[in-house]
């Protein structure tokens, strides 16, 4: 089973204390060992740069893309039927993330149905299932 690591996996690894830190960086430990087989698209990188530059961390930023994109030499890209997809979860989901429905596009797209994540936004969307960080 192949599985989409949502940003935050990434955030709350390499982020400050937080309950889900510690679980969010043994799974990625799981990937860089590869016992777990994941991926990640092109806006995951992006969503990383664009995150913590806004908190005026862009040189964290930029480290932590660096390391995420050497990772992932595999990433997804984000196309143009990915977007017209999102844009029908967008209008499906009125809860939905703008980037959430990008990422939920570009897995149903690749026939991925799980996703690790924090954010209980993808639990509404038919095709994919959430797995907690901790369960994965």
């Amino acid at each position: 089973m192949r599985v989409f690591l949502d940003t935050n996996i990434f955030l709350y690894a390499a982020g400050r204390a937080h309950p889900e830190r510690d679980a969010c960086a043994r799974l990625l430990q799981r990937v860089a060992d590869g016992s777990l087989d994941a991926t990640i698209n092109t806006e995951v990188v992006q969503e990383i740069l664009y995150v913590l530059t806004r908190r005026g961390k862009r040189k964290e930023g930029l480290a932590l893309a660096h390391l995420v994109a050497a990772l992932f030499t595999d990433m997804l890209p984000v196309t143009g039927d990915d977007m017209r997809e999102a844009l029908h979860l967008l209008e499906e989901h009125p809860g939905l993330s703008v980037r959430d429905a990008v990422h939920a596009a570009t897995m149903l797209h690749n026939s991925l149905s799980t996703v690790a994540s924090v954010d209980p936004d993808f639990d509404h969307i038919p095709g994919i299932r959430r797995l907690a960080p901790a369960s994965v």
